[in-house]
């Protein structure tokens, strides 16, 4: 009998999910990305209903994760141990989950790569993965080391279809000089420009950003015909919007573009 039971336990064992940690909900897009990239499939107990948009980096995991939207209801329903969030929900519900006992991790808006370890550290850490946080922090590394002054300084804009542009304090920034850039704009945080500004000064070279949704800011100062002519031939690379909605690894990915993209000298 007591090699039976042995047995059993050990078929139990089997059976159970190796190394799943904490059961885990996020609540946005954003939070998508690093539940998905961080956890086992087994402890995700559910991801926000855009997890599969085109606008997704790891729309092709979120597919199969079960979705629910960021209520109290929804959450509490999934039962999980962890909650992780960028943006999604507000304050009342943090204090709601927190109150039932449920632990909520805060992804920062990271303005440089440091900030972005920073949260794959928190998430991962969180979800008892801290080994796959520290791959995805090696990888990003890699790609920066591998970025590292590739255009020796020369200038170019960063511009979205619908006009706006990002200066000192972003993490837009920070991917540009990772890269060997120098910003042409020369303001703090994100600003809106004009066509005016836009046709009057216009610079050399351009990296572009959501150009690819294309039914979105049609009217954009980014998307008028005499601004285009110009980002035509001086265009850099074009992001992905899938690449900017959120301060994560992938980031990096976005300088080792611009590096690819440098002129051999």
């Amino acid at each position: 009998m007591k090699v039976f039971g042995w047995a059993a336990l050990f078929l139990v064992g089997l059976a159970l999910p190796a190394h799943a940690g904490p059961r885990v909900v996020s609540l946005d897009q954003c939070a998508d990305q690093y539940v998905l990239a961080l956890a086992d499939r087994s402890a995700i107990a559910g991801v926000s209903p855009r997890a599969d948009d085109a606008d997704s980096w790891l729309r092709s995991q979120g597919e199969a994760a079960p979705r629910l939207r960021p209520t109290l209801e929804a959450v509490t329903a999934a039962s999980p141990d962890v909650v992780v969030r960028y943006w999604g929900g507000d304050a009342r519900l943090m204090s709601a989950l927190e109150r039932h006992g449920i632990t909520v991790i805060q992804i920062d808006d990271a303005t440089d790569f440091e900030g972005v370890r920073r949260n794959i550290r928190r998430v991962s850490t969180a979800l008892h993965q801290p080994g796959r946080g520290a791959d995805l922090i090696a990888g990003m590394n890699r790609n920066l080391a591998q970025s590292r002054g590739s255009w020796n300084g020369e200038p170019a804009l960063y511009l979205t279809a619908a006009g706006w542009t990002a200066g000192r304090g972003t993490l837009i920034d920070a991917m540009m000089r990772a890269a060997g850039l120098s910003n042409a704009w020369d303001g703090q945080s994100f600003a809106s420009l004009s066509i005016e500004q836009l046709i009057l000064r216009p610079p050399r070279q351009y990296v572009l950003g959501f150009f690819d949704a294309v039914r979105s800011d049609r009217r954009g100062a980014g998307r008028h015909p005499s601004v285009r002519r110009r980002t035509r031939y001086g265009t850099v690379v074009s992001w992905p919007g899938a690449m900017l909605g959120c301060p994560a690894w992938f980031a990096a990915d976005g300088s080792r573009s611009l590096a690819r993209a440098a002129p051999r000298r």
